[in-house]
């Protein structure tokens, strides 16, 4: 599988979301799922503290066992964990860090992100507090995640005035081909600082994947059943899958390969992470990247979506 950089991270354009494990799947089922992207070429797994109330950092972590020096490990720091508030001061940083580490079974982390800016805490003290954990070698590359334009440049100028120091090689944010935010100030920032741009939900919460068609019932096991996305399974939105599914279908391919492919396509992404359940869907999910989307191609998508 195509890799791409991360900091000094080589990771796939493919990676696994690991959002289900530990809530929505048990430890053998992430298991499953573990082996099969990895078997797949999926090396790049990406957790946070908050999955599963820590029982996802649990499971990717026993899944793994002596394979973990083979793969690409991204967990997340920040929100509320259980009665703990989260956060981003220096003393929390390195505690968080700490519990990640014992709990993914390893002694270091490729990828440490911050899950949400601080108001409460200035952005070179979390910096400073993440930079000891690299000169530690606890930590690999620092990034972030939901972090605007403007959040970014003050991040760069608070790295900067430290040289030397660790800065965030990589911002984690949603984008797909129904939520286009990134587009106006966030990816452009990216490609100009050198920032990597991973992008969550890419699928929508499984709006396109195809199985969610105008007119059809929400399949029982679904994330819209189970009270996701009631803001993006709209008639509007299953109207422009359809448009989408039949634009795909014309030039031999799925929807599902479209959606990655498309985000696959921007220069500034370093690698789509989706969520899986099955074995199945995540080697559906590393085969679906191939599209080398022509120009033409991409402007009649433009047209399908506006």
């Amino acid at each position: 599988m195509e890799k791409r950089k991360i900091g000094s991270l080589a990771v796939p354009v493919v990676g696994l979301g690991c959002n289900n494990f530990g809530w929505r799947i048990g430890a053998n089922e992430s298991a499953a799922v573990v082996n099969a992207a990895i078997e797949a070429g999926v090396t790049f797994f990406d957790t946070a503290d908050i999955y599963g109330e820590g029982k996802s950092e649990e499971f990717l972590g026993r899944a793994l066992g002596a394979r973990r020096r083979d793969v690409i490990i991204a967990t997340k720091f920040g929100m509320q964990l259980g009665q703990i508030k989260g956060g981003a001061k220096p003393a929390y940083v390195r505690k968080a860090a700490e519990d990640s580490l014992r709990r993914l079974g390893t002694d270091y982390i490729d990828l440490y992100q911050l899950h949400r800016p601080d108001a409460e805490t200035p952005i070179a003290d979390t910096l400073g507090a993440l930079d000891e954990l690299v000169r530690a070698g606890k930590v690999r590359e620092i990034g972030c995640s939901n972090f605007s334009a403007a959040q970014l440049r003050e991040g760069e100028a608070q790295a900067a005035a430290r040289p030397g120091a660790a800065r965030f090689v990589s911002v984690q944010n949603e984008y797909s081909l129904v939520k286009r935010d990134p587009e106006a100030d966030v990816l452009p920032e990216c490609e100009r600082a050198g920032i990597a741009f991973i992008p969550y939900f890419p699928l929508a919460n499984g709006l396109l994947t195809g199985k969610y068609r105008l007119g059809q019932p929400i399949p029982e096991d679904s994330r819209a059943k189970a009270g996701f996305g009631p803001k993006v399974f709209t008639d509007d939105n299953l109207k422009l899958v359809e448009r989408l599914i039949r634009f795909a279908q014309a030039q031999g391919h799925t929807l599902l390969e479209l959606a990655m492919s498309w985000l696959a396509c921007r220069p500034a992404v370093a690698s789509v992470i989706a969520g899986a359940k099955t074995a199945a869907q995540i080697r559906e999910n590393a085969a679906a990247a191939g599209w080398k989307l022509a120009a033409a191609e991409m402007a009649e998508i433009e047209r399908l979506v506006a």
